[in-house]
């Protein structure tokens, strides 16, 4: 049995992670602010959920000790990005470096870019430096907008249309290209088999690019929700995020409007890497959207 230390393995993306490894017979370590939030990770067979603090770098050394496999899956879309997205990870591939760990994935975002419009796009090119300066093999994934059971994009929509009469959307051509939360966990899993996947950096979209309006309208017949959508040029949109940002656990802010200012759709021709088929939204979503 080989041991896998996921960091952020608690949340969306790294809770699908945590169940694969698991059936693929890791023992996995699973450090977490508050382990009361982790329960449905607890069933696991081979989960040890932990109250750490991984922000510091003593504690990260005693987690690497002994692990074949650390994976970086923190990520914010409003906060302390210097913190979370560059100090972070860049700790955290130190300490793996430093304790001789075999296998680092670092998962950051598509279109993260030094040059980016948005201090989230900024930050996440710039954990990615951080992590190829501390450990040059570790194998860095960049996914577009991640959807999935319990994602917080469409499900956030499909909560939203349920109670709005109507949509007044920001940057609603945005465009996004999103990606199954299975195929990534597929990616990340099948790249351990792939030794020439280290040191590469491989984008991470699904087979068609949608713009924001489509997709909410889709959400919307989905869960039974149609409503009429208001597209909101940038000023508005901008006007819009800024009132959002002073709500508890508002659902958007200026720098996400200016993160969707740039395409979050993978190069012309890209795949999935490593033989892997994207797998379409439309097989997928009404799983979980769709009206009961």
């Amino acid at each position: 049995m080989k041991n896998a230390l996921l960091i952020g393995g608690t949340g969306f993306l790294g809770s699908a992670l945590a169940c694969r490894l698991a059936s693929a017979d890791f023992a996995l370590t699973l450090p977490t602010r508050r382990r009361e939030r982790a329960k449905h990770l607890t069933v696991l067979p081979t989960a040890s959920v932990i109250e750490a603090d991984v922000h510091d770098p003593a504690t990260l050394a005693r987690l690497m000790a002994g692990q074949d496999l650390v994976v970086s899956l923190v990520g914010i879309l409003k906060g302390d990005f210097q913190r979370t997205h560059v100090e972070l990870p860049g700790k955290i591939a130190r300490a793996a470096a430093a304790a001789n760990v075999p296998r680092l994935i670092h998962i950051s975002a598509l279109a993260a870019a030094p040059d980016a419009p948005s201090e989230y796009l900024q930050s996440k090119a710039a954990g990615e430096a951080a992590v190829k300066a501390a450990y040059p093999q570790a194998t860095i994934f960049q996914p577009s907008v991640i959807f999935g059971r319990g994602d917080s994009f469409l499900t956030l929509f499909a909560s939203l249309l349920e109670l709005a009469p109507l949509v007044p959307l920001a940057c609603p051509e945005a465009r996004f290209q999103p990606v199954w939360v299975e195929d990534v966990v597929s990616a990340i899993v099948a790249s351990l088999d792939h030794p020439e996947s280290q040191g590469q950096t491989y984008p991470l979209c699904g087979p068609r690019v949608y713009t924001l309006r489509e997709l909410v309208a889709y959400t919307g017949w989905l869960s039974g929700h149609p409503r009429p959508i208001i597209g909101l040029p940038l000023a508005l949109s901008y006007l819009q995020a800024f009132v959002m940002e002073w709500l508890p656990n508002g659902p958007m802010t200026r720098d996400n409007v200016r993160s969707m200012q740039v395409p979050n759709v993978c190069p012309q021709g890209c795949t999935l890497p490593f033989g892997l088929a994207a797998t379409p939204l439309e097989a997928v979503a009404p799983g979980y959207l769709a009206k009961q």
